[in-house]
């Protein structure tokens, strides 16, 4: 395995429909990427995924998805803050890993092909339906 990361960048469309973007950490995967974290705000992406790139002056950007990888992404925004703990792991529990980002209360989850989603996708409505969070499925696998 290659232990040097590039960064891949990906356009995505804002809640305000304006463009923005994430870079997400990738390695080389023969002429392709495979990414190595978790997206949070780029979808149709996850953890494993093969992707294609073009370089523009020595910036990578997202072209296509060449194999998926079967994880699924789930971004979480928290209203009650302190439910941030409980919530990771209970998530942890279930078989998924997950990775806060620069916003306190906003995380992104990783569930592998080989967790059981019903499970999951039931614990975050729990969680909703009580207003603890909101959820989006970014990308299923």
């Amino acid at each position: 395995m290659n232990e040097e990361l590039d960064k891949i960048l990906f356009t995505y469309k804002g809640f305000d429909d304006n463009y923005y973007i994430e870079s997400v950490w990738a390695e080389k995967h023969g002429n392709y990427y495979r990414i190595v974290n978790i997206p949070f705000f780029a979808t149709s992406i996850a953890y494993g995924d093969i992707v294609s790139v073009e370089n523009d002056n020595g910036e990578l950007h997202y072209l296509d998805i060449i194999a998926a990888s079967g994880h699924s992404t789930i971004n979480i925004s928290f209203f009650i803050e302190e439910e941030i703990d409980n919530t990771t792991k209970k998530l942890t529990e279930l078989g998924c890993d997950w990775e806060g980002s620069h916003i306190k209360t906003y995380i992104s989850v990783d569930i592998p092909q080989t967790v059981n989603y019903k499970n999951v996708k039931d614990f975050l409505n729990t969680g909703a339906t009580k207003g603890y969070f909101d959820f989006r499925e970014a990308c299923i696998g």
